[in-house]
């Protein structure tokens, strides 16, 4: 838990600006702030930011008000980003948030895929804070941002057709097909996705079995990424930390709606997996042994966001080919310039 302030100051910054720049690109920045103060880093927090800066926006103008009788129309429309948000800050503003939390969770869930995953990524950054600590007005707002972002972004899909798969997470992930199309963005990759394999363990109903699978999900989709993270080093992240946003903000969601979550994190995770996966794994050799700090203060040393992140789960993970993943994202990708 942050008792610096330091966490807060940096929402208070960042809500000014948009969740999005050039109408596409995800604001990583509250996502990576959060985890540099959860995992000790409070003090380069602001370091961070400045150099981040000057890849954001200011919040977009607002269009209508969104209320409880046209939100139906307003759900996937990215240009009413700041409508959205401003509906999320009066109803955590009205009502206690986890009360806001169970009632939309299930609306945006089917659109879990919006935005590249990156919103239900902000709002389970969101959800650890709040866990963690007091409910302050910044961290609620961080929420509100999140939420508004994924109702701006919602993009249900099609049910893939199943495959056959496995019983467990890591046999499963080796069993999904890449997609012919290797191109374009992630939008136009995912159209292509259009059959999964099975996953038993997805299909579990008891909410403690559906914890209990969704962490072994998260931890194979992060082991995995040592090994094939190359195919798109930064993409490929997404398939470790989406559906362990999912799981962090388990604990503030009714256990009832545990098993969908598991549902709509595995479908999500496979499908990145099918959109960016190379055709080759590779063998990689962690160049040394390190322990979770030190894994964590090469990522902030790199600075990339995705970088950050995923060793953030890594952390969550904790085990030695957790680690690897993490090490081996700040191998592949290209430190901020």
């Amino acid at each position: 838990m942050d008792t610096t302030g330091i966490l807060d100051e940096a929402l208070q910054r960042l809500h000014t600006t948009g969740p999005e720049r050039l109408g596409r690109l995800t604001n990583h920045a509250p996502m990576a702030v959060e985890a540099l103060t959860a995992r000790g880093q409070a003090r380069a927090v602001h370091r961070w930011l400045d150099l981040y800066a000057r890849k954001l926006e200011d919040l977009p103008s607002r269009v209508e008000p969104v209320t409880d009788a046209n939100w139906r129309s307003a759900l996937g429309d990215s240009g009413r980003a700041a409508d959205w948000i401003g509906h999320f800050e009066r109803e955590v503003a009205e009502h206690p948030w986890r009360e806001v939390l169970e009632r939309w969770w299930p609306r945006l869930l089917p659109g879990l895929y919006g935005g590249s995953t990156h919103p239900v990524i902000r709002v389970g950054h969101a959800v650890r804070t709040l866990l963690a600590g007091e409910s302050t007005r910044p961290r609620l707002a961080e929420l509100a941002h999140g939420l508004g972002y994924w109702a701006a972004r919602h993009r249900p899909v099609a049910a893939p057709a199943r495959l056959p798969g496995a019983p467990g997470a890591a046999a499963a992930l080796d069993a999904v097909p890449a997609i012919a199309a290797q191109d374009g963005g992630f939008p136009d990759r995912l159209v292509h996705v259009t059959a999964l394999p099975v996953w038993t363990g997805a299909e579990a109903t008891e909410p403690g079995q559906a914890h209990g699978r969704l962490t072994e999900l998260v931890r194979a989709a992060t082991h995995r990424y040592a090994a094939y993270g190359h195919g798109e080093e930064t993409m490929l992240v997404h398939a470790a930390t989406a559906p362990n946003a999912v799981l962090r903000t388990l604990p503030a969601l009714p256990r009832a709606l545990w098993p969908a979550s598991l549902r709509a994190a595995w479908t999500a995770c496979a499908a990145v997996t099918a959109m960016y996966t190379p055709a080759e794994p590779v063998a990689y050799v962690p160049p040394g042994a390190f322990t979770p700090e030190e894994v964590f203060e090469r990522a902030l040393a790199h600075g990339d966001e995705h970088v950050i992140k995923l060793a953030d789960t890594a952390l969550d993970v904790g085990d030695a080919p957790a680690l690897a993943a993490a090490l081996r994202a700040v191998e592949l990708s290209t430190p901020p310039g």
